[in-house]
């Protein structure tokens, strides 16, 4: 199956020139994220394949923050309030793992959604929202090759929301990158489109939007 591009939309982050060793977990290289509907929709492209047999024991391991609202005064309070993640509401954990089934370990791909309330001030302290799977999540995961596309429903928890929606990735020894891109409430947000049905649907133009099919 071809994999489109986010509705066209740029890139959120792009982190270049990763690591690409055996021994190093696969990292996120490029970053997409925008509104779908009452979803948040996310092209999430690695170095190399995140999950399966080819990562071995070395799958990714991989977190995103989002500040929903792109206010540093919800979520999460570091000590350090300039720290890029400070501010966060939510955070995303993509990890290639393995589950047992019928007493053999078989390769998965597991999304983990934890939410930050006022008074959380590590990362650590985040309240677990949901636990997604491609093959259980079919309309919600799709895994690719190297690519993973998510839609995170936006009214899970009691999350934040703004026309502008800041995003951190802070890859393994290097510098947090920090991205911008549209809200929920941005205009013309319920335009983008990235799923259908449980499958990858290219962008169309119209005012409903594509949550409302489910």
């Amino acid at each position: 199956m071809a994999a489109p591009a986010l509705a066209g939309e740029k890139p959120t982050i792009v982190y270049k020139n990763p690591p690409a060793g055996d021994e190093e977990r696969p990292v996120m290289t490029e970053i997409v994220v925008g509104p779908q509907g009452s979803d948040y929709a996310f092209k999430l492209e690695f170095n190399k394949a995140p999950w399966g047999e080819e990562c071995g024991t070395r799958c990714a391991n991989a977190t995103l923050f989002l500040d929903t609202d792109n206010n540093k005064s919800t979520g999460l309070k570091l000590s350090d309030p300039k720290a890029p993640e400070t501010g966060a509401d939510i955070a995303l954990t993509i990890q290639g793992t393995k589950d047992l089934h019928g007493g053999v370990r078989l390769p998965t791909l597991k999304v983990k959604v934890v939410q930050y309330a006022e008074d959380a001030t590590t990362v650590e302290q985040g309240m677990s929202l949901a636990e997604l799977d491609p093959k259980v999540d079919t309309e919600r995961v799709l895994a690719e090759g190297t690519s993973v596309y998510l839609l995170l429903d936006a009214n899970i928890g009691n999350l934040p929301s703004g026309q502008k929606l800041r995003v951190v990735y802070h890859p393994p020894d290097s510098k947090p990158l920090v991205g911008m891109a549209k809200g929920l409430s941005a205009p013309g947000a319920n335009r983008v489109e990235i799923f259908k049905d449980g499958k990858l649907s290219n962008p169309v133009k119209k005012k409903k939007s594509a949550y409302e099919k489910y």
